[in-house]
């Protein structure tokens, strides 16, 4: 049972001792499993042990490390192929992924030919390890019935303008006149949808007023009984329903942020926490999910300098909702090369990753002399290793964004990795994923959307 946050952060501090600390590696390296290459039937046979849950939701410590995607895929595919995994739920928006997935469910071509994360940061998704995986999945839904394919969805909330423009459309075929209605509503965030953070700025800083009973009202009426007898195709119904749930949301995060990272925060795992019940009560009874999201969104933020600052995470939404069918695995490196931008919508730039803090939970595992690995504390008899994880370290978070030269402040948080995880990847080096083309030029977008497939 996870501790208070307090409690954990006035325990766990007062247990480091040297002792301690020279103890650790030797158990680490006792307890790691070593992982076996990619494609050997014993790589997917360590992670059978999570078959049964409900959810499994995987790290990762940067957006932009090629070994991290690759793992994360092979551990999907050996869900999903033995196990029943039906869902992929990626830390991606909600249009973007919905080209992906109307691709590997063969759905029908897709009204954005071309236009799937091309926006920063464009290597997140858009890299050559999902191009690898799309493909594997779209040749394993293709024999199945429709009803049996696996989706590819994503949970963010960035996505106001997209998002708006597949509500109106949805509504353009299913009632004219509901459209022209949404097209009112909408009308108040308009004139911001190209930059939503000033739209936060005006209101939150200025006075502007909000529009936020425009979009609440239209998500309400989308759910209305009024166009209960218009839904004739399921799937663009919950399609959008579900851009309407994220332009309601994303008016509400464009002017959280202007109140504080802890409020902000807050909205937007809350939102992909909601987004991925939405997706599993939709599916079904049978529903399964696989989550691909960055560490700090699926560790459980309780064990962390995050919780201790009062943010939760979407790890930490689903143990609450699903208990011990809920498996949360982290996943880390010392060293290597990574695709990142110094800044927000900045250039991107293959860099260096320095080697692990001393400090840290990484240079623990590099100690352990293992270089490639799974480690679990799941189970009864890892009493021990539970206990030596249950100490505060510090841990490295690389988002899109990396700026070595001020590592220790910018990417390094402290976290209890007993209770932050129930599993940890470790993969010692690492590189950077390799990005696809963005489609600047105009000329051969059909031969390479999505992904060249």
């Amino acid at each position: 049972m996870t501790l208070p946050a307090k409690e954990l952060l006035q325990r766990f501090r007062r247990r480091r001792t040297d002792d301690h600390e020279d103890h650790l590696p030797e158990l680490l390296r006792r307890y790691a499993e070593p992982l076996p290459a990619l494609d050997d039937p014993a790589f997917g046979a360590l992670f059978d042990r999570y078959g049964d849950a409900r959810v499994v939701l995987i790290g990762e410590a940067s957006h932009g490390s090629a070994e991290f995607y690759r793992t994360r895929a092979a551990v999907t595919q050996r869900l999903i192929e033995r196990h029943g995994f039906n869902l992929v739920a990626v830390e991606a928006d909600w249009p973007d992924a919905g080209q992906i997935d109307r691709y590997v469910r063969d759905l029908g071509p897709s009204p954005w030919y071309g236009q799937a994360f091309t926006r920063f940061p464009t290597w997140m998704w858009r890299n050559t390890e999902v191009k690898t995986f799309t493909r594997w999945l779209q040749a394993h839904n293709r024999p199945l019935m429709p009803a049996q394919r696996v989706e590819f969805r994503g949970l963010d909330i960035y996505s106001l303008r997209n998002s708006m423009t597949e509500v109106l459309r949805y509504l353009d075929q299913a009632d004219p006149d509901a459209a022209h209605q949404a097209r009112q509503r909408y009308a108040c965030l308009t004139p911001w949808q190209d930059d939503p953070a000033l739209y936060g700025h005006f209101v939150e800083r200025v006075g502007e007023p909000s529009c936020e009973q425009a979009v609440v009202d239209q998500l309400q009426h989308l759910l209305g009984d009024r166009l209960a007898h218009l839904v004739e195709d399921e799937e663009a119904f919950f399609n959008a329903t579900q851009n309407a749930r994220v332009v309601r949301a994303a008016e509400q995060y464009y002017r959280a942020i202007y109140r504080g990272t802890t409020a902000s925060w807050n909205l937007r795992d809350r939102h992909m926490f909601e987004t991925l019940q939405a997706l599993m009560a939709h599916r079904g009874p049978q529903a399964k999910a696989v989550v691909w999201a960055h560490n700090s969104h699926i560790g459980n933020a309780a064990a962390t300098a995050m919780g201790w600052e009062g943010e939760f995470t979407l790890g930490q939404l689903c143990r609450t909702a699903w208990g011990r069918d809920a498996v949360l695995i982290g996943m880390g490196t010392d060293r290597g090369g990574v695709a990142a931008a110094d800044d927000w919508d900045g250039t991107l730039e293959v860099k260096t990753v320095r080697p692990s803090d001393p400090d840290s939970w990484e240079h623990r595992f590099l100690q352990a002399g293992v270089p490639a690995s799974l480690t679990d504390w799941r189970a009864a008899d890892r009493e021990d290793l539970r206990d030596a994880l249950s100490e505060v370290l510090l841990e490295r978070a690389i988002g899109v964004i990396y700026r070595p030269q001020t590592e220790r402040v910018s990417h390094y948080f402290e976290a209890v990795l007993a209770e932050q995880f129930d599993a940890y990847l470790w993969l010692e080096e690492t590189h950077a994923v390799e990005p696809l083309a963005t489609l600047a030029s105009p000329s051969h977008e059909e031969d390479t959307f999505p992904f060249g497939l």
